[in-house]
């Protein structure tokens, strides 16, 4: 079972079971959409967002919304088991992301520079009125912090909200990174983009194969501005504990013991929440290395 707050995560049967199933997948080509899968395009605000659609057209709606440097294709090992299951499950491109890289803020009125928080929460607005509310909608690391931004302005259009290696922290959120937290104070966030995007590129995460060159591609659409924007929204990430707890949306709190996050700051971030809490020994991506497990918690969220 997935536990609430700040308490680990206990497996039950069907998590074990989930468990199993994620240690045989296989490698897949991440270009290649689900069989099923439906595309089509989402008019927001900034832009038409490209989006991927599956599942029974009268089944509870799911929405995945991917972060930064990401994309539909990060849960494509997820959709088919929600629709499996009888959900009706989509997902989008962020605006200046891969297939939605021509959405930005010149699109607004009136236009902007830069892309914002605010463009970022209007778009999945956008998206969530195009189809049943409420939605059960998962937030994926800087996509965590706009759903639940969202939900915390809009909560009758939540069923229920996953944050997926969200930000844990407020503020310079970039100040907790592992890694290189103590640059964040010194680099300007902007600069940082392209740093990432070169990492990325570089492979030093080590993913697979299959899956750092699904990633390298994407970068030849992807607008290096959306991702040095995104980087500097991230270091002023609001405090979006009490909007949510007064909402009472279910909300689930997963992460990785590899996350860029420390686990520990994910916890007090369940715990602020009022959240339930899963940890996975993964990194940062449960959506690609445990999709039967993040699905599964999601499943029990959903009843109750």
């Amino acid at each position: 079972m997935v536990a609430r707050a700040n308490r680990a995560a206990v497996p039950d049967e069907g998590m074990a079971r989930a468990a199993a199933l994620d240690a045989a997948v296989v490698p897949i080509d991440w270009s290649v959409l689900p069989e099923d899968a439906v595309r089509d395009a989402v008019d927001a605000p900034s832009g038409r967002l490209a989006r991927v659609t599956m599942g029974p057209a009268d089944g509870p709606r799911v929405v995945l919304v991917p972060g930064m440097t990401g994309s539909k294709e990060d849960f494509t090992l997820m959709m088919p088991l929600f629709a499996a299951a009888g959900f009706r499950v989509e997902s989008f491109d962020l605006a200046g992301q891969f297939e939605s890289a021509g959405a930005g803020p010149e699109n607004l009125d009136p236009p902007q520079r830069r892309y914002t928080r605010e463009l970022f929460v209007d778009d999945l607005l956008a998206v969530l009125a195009t189809g049943a509310v409420p939605a059960h909608v998962l937030g994926y690391s800087f996509a965590g912090t706009v759903a639940a931004v969202a939900a915390s302005l809009h909560p009758e259009l939540f069923a229920s909200l996953t944050l997926l290696s969200a930000p844990p922290l407020t503020g310079r959120a970039l100040r907790g990174f592992k890694v290189m937290g103590p640059f964040s104070y010194v680099v300007p966030a902007r600069w940082i983009g392209p740093l990432f995007i070169a990492a990325l590129r570089h492979n030093v995460h080590r993913a697979p194969r299959e899956r750092a060159v699904f990633v390298t591609a994407r970068f030849e659409l992807t607008r290096a501005s959306s991702v040095a924007d995104i980087m500097a929204l991230m270091q002023r990430t609001p405090e979006v504990s009490r909007g949510l707890r007064a909402a009472g949306i279910p909300i689930l709190v997963v992460t990785g013991t590899g996350d860029v996050w420390r686990t520990s700051a994910h916890r007090a971030f369940a715990e602020r929440l009022g959240a339930r809490v899963l940890v996975l020994p993964t990194g940062h991506s449960p959506c690609e290395t445990a999709p039967h497990q993040l699905t599964e918690a999601m499943r029990e969220l959903m009843r109750g």
